[in-house]
């Protein structure tokens, strides 16, 4: 019974300190309301009144301390993606914005699976976009998570200044618990550098207008180096042991094609002389997988820091378009 108070106490000291703890304004807040107002010329008690406003959440704390990039492996990673029902829907998704996605492409160079894979793996073709006000996720990570404060305090200054751009309420828009917004799931810095009007009617909506969320992911992929018309990814195969010392946490691509043999691995593919790619490895139930790297899989990775991410895109965009290429051969049959 003693050991069943103390742990009812300690939970309740530890609820009260997390309570006392965001309901105190934090000094670095203050701050950040006098960089907003002495650098971009922001009300600095309009300011504080939103901040009046904003909550501090616990389940955003915990959620960005366990991302599923690092908690599952990739048997598991992959299955949350490449569900039927997933793909069917990429598929209706890229019937229905074909013209747009074909614009996309010619403009930009990015493949219409590619794109339309993204926003499949980042929200379900805008389904699901996230609950959180962005104003609510950006104060929590900036004030109250320490360890990438400076990252968020950085976001939270874009996002400021990206609502009094668009003419925004900073208090309305919602998205992930990590404050990325829209079909694409665009952090702040990104929409102000990257998001574009792609149908002309000269307001950039990724919220509810698919032809801008279609133009921006488009346009973010060629801002970081899209190489049109060149492949992503090759699986291998490898033999003895000197494969693995070129498998490393790191993303981009550090080995010459012209190595591939002297390091064990093998492969069908036909690649370009003095290419660089990445050897990556991805665990299976039984045994793992082993995947070769173009440049534009480093380019998705860009995207989202984690190549289980880019893996899934690319696989999911791979079995949207054969169903699509499938079921158009059997209408024109």
């Amino acid at each position: 019974m003693q050991k069943f108070n103390l742990i009812i106490i300690t939970s309740l000291f530890s609820w009260l300190s997390f309570v006392q703890a965001n309901t105190d304004v934090p000094v670095s807040q203050n701050d950040f309301i006098k960089k907003m107002e002495s650098q971009h010329n922001f009300d600095s008690k309009s300011l504080r009144n939103l901040f009046e406003q904003a909550t501090v959440s616990q389940s955003i704390l915990d959620a960005i301390s366990k991302p599923a990039e690092k908690r599952l492996p990739w048997y598991k990673y992959r299955d949350i993606f490449l569900k039927t029902k997933r793909i069917d829907e990429g598929v209706d998704f890229l019937i229905s914005n074909r013209k747009k996605l074909e614009a996309a492409e010619k403009r930009f160079g990015v493949p219409p699976e590619i794109i339309t894979a993204i926003i499949g793996v980042e929200t379900f073709y805008g389904r699901i976009a996230g609950s959180y006000r962005v104003f609510d996720a950006l104060n929590t990570l900036a004030f109250y998570y320490p360890k990438r404060a400076t990252f968020f305090r950085n976001e939270f200054e874009q996002f400021l200044l990206l609502t009094r751009e668009q003419g925004f309420d900073p208090l309305s828009l919602k998205g992930s618990y990590a404050g990325a917004m829209g079909m694409p799931q665009f952090i702040s810095s990104s929409y102000r550098h990257y998001a574009i009007d792609f149908d002309g009617d000269s307001i950039i909506d990724i919220w509810n207008n698919s032809d801008d969320a279609i133009g921006s992911v488009a346009n973010y992929f060629a801002e970081h180096g899209w190489q049109k018309g060149k492949p992503v990814a090759a699986m291998v195969k490898v033999k003895g042991e000197k494969y693995k010392t070129v498998l490393s946490n790191d993303l981009e691509p550090d080995i010459n094609e012209s190595d591939l043999e002297s390091l064990g691995i093998n492969s069908s593919s036909i690649f370009e002389k003095n290419e660089k790619l990445k050897l990556l490895e991805y665990e299976q139930e039984r045994s793992n997988e082993y995947w070769l790297a173009h440049k534009n899989f480093y380019i998705i990775t860009r995207y989202n820091h984690s190549h289980l991410y880019a893996m899934a895109v690319y696989q999911l965009a791979s079995e949207i378009m054969q169903k699509y290429n499938n079921a158009s051969q059997s209408i024109t049959k």
